[in-house]
């Protein structure tokens, strides 16, 4: 099929106010992790407004529409969920409100990620009015709990609800760049046992939290010592919590435990990261345990599904069809090169590409910069040019397949 790509992208200025509507309506539906019952039933609505194929709720929470049913199956993700607005006084405006000034509209979401959800939902809007078909099935899909356990909506997805795609653009705000990944990471714990005794005697036991204290160093030293490549950057680890116990503030600890923050390179692996901490002399001599967190909290519809907290680095070649497309979409929407680069946080191409291999590619509206923040933003003009994107990209992407 040929597609007129400044028509999509005239459709899609012509949606400039109804995006932008949709988009207010739903950054005023709190929805941290596990919450996201209201916002769901919101898209539900718009897309069924609009005229989508089917709109699904599967037994997780997430939301799916489909456009089409051609044999190339693919799945655009925005998760839509948020963490919470933290300290309020740290907020200019009120962040369930929406607020648009002078083209930007604020609020907690607005960037990470219901504005890319917004543009989605109405990126198949423009391919429903313009009456765009080829060989395609498109899902425009609203994952949940990614703040909380990234990837693990579509684990779900992928294993339960038994869609695959074969390829999947992740919306994370990318600024408008084209994106190819992001470095992997895990969540782990080393936990040292002591024994306990009465703190006027310290003597008598054995204090768990001097046991850690030269794993702590020895982890610093680690960090030093990690690598990586270029474009994706190096592996690092970082303590980010230390708790121990004890009977009560006037005894010695019986135990110790760090919890770590450890980013993966492009060639770390689970295996890796854990057996250079196992290795240590330090944990060595205390006789620390070295474990790979669960992951199991209850979606909004009451589902438990269980995982580690082991989420994958996953890297799109640059030759591959879906790069190339993303950026000859841009080019011929905008009349420009797009930005290529990667994500410094984290995604659900942890799971999608990460694990299961399925290929991603980025594209969102936004700057991650704006992320979790208290003042976090979006401009309306990137909800225009992304929603366009979204239209054409499917088109283009066939011309690099069939």
């Amino acid at each position: 099929m040929v597609i007129d790509y400044q028509k999509i992208f005239e459709e899609s200025r012509r949606n400039e106010k109804a995006v932008t509507k949709f988009l207010r309506d739903i950054i005023a539906i709190k929805s941290v992790s596990s919450q996201e019952k209201d916002v769901v039933y919101r898209i539900k609505e718009e897309m069924e407004s609009i005229g989508y194929d089917e709109v699904i709720i599967d037994g997780m929470g997430n939301i799916l529409g489909r456009i089409g049913n051609g044999k190339h199956i693919i799945a655009m993700d925005a998760h839509i969920d948020t963490v919470d607005v933290g300290n309020p006084e740290n907020w200019t405006v009120d962040p369930f409100k929406g607020d648009l000034k002078d083209g930007i509209i604020y609020g907690r979401g607005a960037c990470d990620m219901k504005g890319a959800m917004a543009a989605l939902v109405y990126g198949g809007k423009i391919i429903k009015d313009l009456n765009l078909k080829d060989d395609f099935t498109l899902y425009i899909v609203g994952s949940v709990q990614e703040e909380d356990c990234d990837g693990l909506c579509w684990q779900y997805i992928i294993n339960e609800e038994k869609l695959k795609p074969e390829i999947v653009v992740i919306a994370e705000p990318t600024n408008l760049g084209v994106y190819l990944g992001h470095r992997g990471r895990m969540e782990i714990e080393v936990r040292v046992k002591g024994v306990s005794c009465h703190g006027s005697a310290p003597e008598r036991g054995d204090n768990a939290i001097y046991k850690m204290a030269p794993i702590i160093l020895d982890i610093q030293k680690l960090n030093e010592r990690l690598t990586g490549e270029p474009f994706l950057g190096k592996g690092t680890v970082t303590i980010s919590e230390i708790r121990s116990t004890s009977p009560s503030l006037c005894a010695v600890a019986d135990s110790a435990t760090i919890h770590l923050d450890r980013r993966l390179a492009a060639t770390e692996t689970w295996e890796l990261a854990v057996k250079q901490i196992q290795e240590l002399d330090s944990v060595k001599q205390a006789n620390a345990e070295v474990v790979v967190l669960d992951y199991a909290v209850p979606s909004w519809k009451g589902l438990v599904y269980p995982t580690k907290k082991y989420y994958p680095t996953w890297l799109l070649p640059e030759d591959h069809p879906a790069l190339i497309a993303g950026k000859e979409t841009y080019e011929k929407l905008f009349g420009e090169k797009p930005v290529i680069g990667r994500w410094v946080f984290s995604t659900n191409g942890v799971s999608i590409m990460g694990r299961y291999g399925i290929p991603c590619v980025g594209f969102g509206p936004g700057n991650e910069i704006y992320a979790h923040m208290a003042t976090e933003q979006i401009p309306v003009e990137h909800l225009v040019k992304a929603a366009a994107w979204y239209a054409a990209f499917p088109f283009e992407y066939l011309t690099k397949v069939k």
